[in-house]
């Protein structure tokens, strides 16, 4: 009977989550509006348009490394998000693997072939983004996603107010972010990433399971909640992020983001498309039968 019930209250659960989230969309646009019709208002959506004007030593444009670190990320977080979500459901994987070797000297641990691949792509994943971080502060591109100035805050919640009221900021991605974006982009780069990986860390075989004293200091069950919350907050970011590149200017936005070009052109479109291709013939590919042969490159592989 609980196996049976388990799933049910689960989706019961999902659905109230989704119920609560539409109700506060609506609610937040609702309020947004009644402000949005404020004289007060208008006149800080005018004095904060939603965009800070960039220095003049901040970089121009998108460089050919960033589209390349940006659809890696969105392979590599598909992944993650994957297994991740095949590991919560708690279903008997298809194989267990033994690694040949164990993890920051502990020993080989027996794990599930999803839990094997969710830490084999947490390892590429932090990769990209040590070459991603590396490179964005050796070239200067950090201006564009850090805050270097006060007015963010403000003209962030005029952002905030035109998107909610159906109205975009007036921008252009090639140049700078507006406001909001600058600080979502900020979290998820600066606060949400390093919140996975060391929360992960004490999640994975890595972590000693013979430190009584280190694991009443660090317990599991809160890390493990943390570390959830930070997956959904991920799943969160990815679906308004998507929406707002699809619904402010998709050709434009596509072109910056996967072409690295500020031209007016479908080139963008194509590669978005041909990189959506490779996430699915990515996602498919790996069947079981694969994970099994690549797991089986570093470690035992038993049903």
């Amino acid at each position: 009977m609980t196996t049976r019930t388990a799933p049910a209250g689960r989706k019961r659960r999902a659905l109230r989550a989704v119920l609560l989230v539409v109700l506060g969309a609506i609610a937040l646009t609702t309020v947004a509006f009644i402000l949005r019709a404020q004289p007060s208002v208008q006149e800080f959506l005018i004095r904060y348009p939603g965009v800070v004007v960039p220095t003049l030593d901040a970089p121009i444009g998108i460089p050919v490394w960033l589209s390349v670190t940006h659809f890696l990320n969105m392979l590599f977080l598909l992944l993650i998000i994957r297994t991740a979500l095949s590991i919560r459901s708690k279903k008997r994987p298809p194989a267990f693997v033994t690694p040949h070797r164990g993890i920051l000297g502990q020993p080989p641990r027996r794990i599930g072939i999803n839990v094997w691949l969710h830490n084999t792509v947490d390892v590429l994943w932090f990769l990209n983004g040590a070459v991603y971080i590396t490179l964005l502060f050796a070239t200067g591109q950090w201006m564009r996603i850090v805050p270097t100035t006060w007015e963010v805050i403000p003209n962030a919640l005029s952002a905030a107010l035109q998107y909610l009221t159906f109205t975009w900021p007036v921008e252009n991605p090639w140049v700078a972010y507006n406001s909001l974006q600058i600080l979502a982009y900020f979290g998820v780069v600066f606060v949400l990433a390093p919140l996975a990986i060391v929360t992960g860390l004490r999640l994975s075989s890595a972590w000693p399971v013979d430190a009584p004293r280190l694991n009443r200091v660090v317990p599991e069950r809160p890390i493990r909640r943390l570390h959830n919350l930070v997956l959904f907050l991920f799943l969160a970011f990815i679906v308004v992020h998507i929406d707002l590149v699809l619904f402010t200017g998709a050709v434009h936005n596509l072109n910056v983001m996967f072409a690295a070009s500020n031209d007016v052109s479908y080139l963008g479109t194509i590669i978005f498309i041909a990189s959506l291709g490779v996430l699915a013939g990515v996602w498919f590919a790996l069947t079981p039968s694969v994970q099994k042969k690549l797991a089986g490159v570093s470690g035992t592989v038993r049903s």
